[in-house]
């Protein structure tokens, strides 16, 4: 094999399967995001780690001069696509790499945006780096990010799957550790930014599925890359079905929409701000 043409391991996590069947299921809690963080007509925005424009989109709608950055070549078509058919021209997708933002000019955003998205890059002080310096003085960095230990459905997933998962490589930085106050205090320290222009508020997405919790996590077996990993793992062990049953009685546990036949969990995460 081309040394040069060596698989990107994150690139092939987040183009398995097709994300866009999750992130159907946030539109909403996107929306109602992008209003609390105040996004307004002008503002230059990156979406980092966008997947198929879930905030991306909303800030567009919005007035933003938006760019969205992802490192799945799939999900960058998929907000292409939905771009286009709402008729949207202030904004646009292009493939890139959390770690290494090569081609965006310093001092450039007044809001660089991650959803769910940059916490999953390796090299974490990279990631927060380039966020810094893509942002103009003055503007912010806002990162969501899930938090490790935490009751809520995605946390709960993530652990689940990941007793069924081989251990990871050596330095493996888990994705979790960016929902811990004071790694990201850390990180953003290393980038420049002093410990009191970063603030933390607890939050949450819901995730609005039509159909059964059974369905849903069905819908993460088939689509969702880090759960697919861990089917791929348990079904080699003879535990499938242990890791299926596990999964939808976390989702039948925080199902709150009162019918058995359409779902509604919310799940908890770090809202991150850093005043650039």
């Amino acid at each position: 094999m081309n040394p040069d043409k060596a698989v990107n391991p994150n690139k092939a996590l987040w183009e398995k399967g097709d994300f866009t069947r999750i992130a159907d299921t946030m539109r909403q809690s996107a929306e109602e995001l992008i209003e609390r963080v105040g996004v307004t007509e002008g503002m230059k925005v990156l979406d980092l780690g966008c997947g198929d424009g879930n905030t991306a989109i909303p800030s567009a709608k919005r007035g933003a001069d938006v760019l969205g950055v992802d490192i799945a070549s799939n999900l960058v078509e998929a907000a292409k696509k939905r771009a286009e058919e709402l008729g949207l021209s202030n904004i646009r997708f292009q493939e890139g790499d959390a770690t290494d933002l090569n081609g965006l000019e310093d001092d450039t955003f007044d809001l660089a945006i991650s959803i769910f998205g940059a916490m999953f890059a390796p090299k974490p002080l990279d990631v927060a780096k380039e966020m810094v310096r893509v942002t103009k003085p003055g503007g912010r960095v806002v990162m969501g990010n899930w938090i490790p230990g935490d009751p809520t459905l995605v946390a709960q997933i993530l652990r689940i799957s990941s007793a069924y998962s081989p251990p990871p490589p050596e330095g493996f930085v888990s994705p979790m550790t960016w929902g811990v106050e004071d790694n990201v205090i850390e990180r953003f320290g290393q980038a420049g930014i002093a410990k009191e222009n970063i603030s933390f508020d607890r939050d949450t997405y819901r995730f609005e599925f039509r159909g059964s919790p059974a369905e849903f996590v069905d819908v993460f077996r088939t689509y969702y890359g880090p759960t697919m990993n861990a089917f791929d793992a348990a079904t080699a062990n003879g535990r499938a079905d242990d890791l299926r049953n596990e999964l939808v009685e976390l989702f039948e546990s925080q199902n709150a929409s009162g019918s058995p036949d359409s779902t509604s969990i919310g799940a908890t995460f770090l809202r991150v701000t850093v005043n650039v």
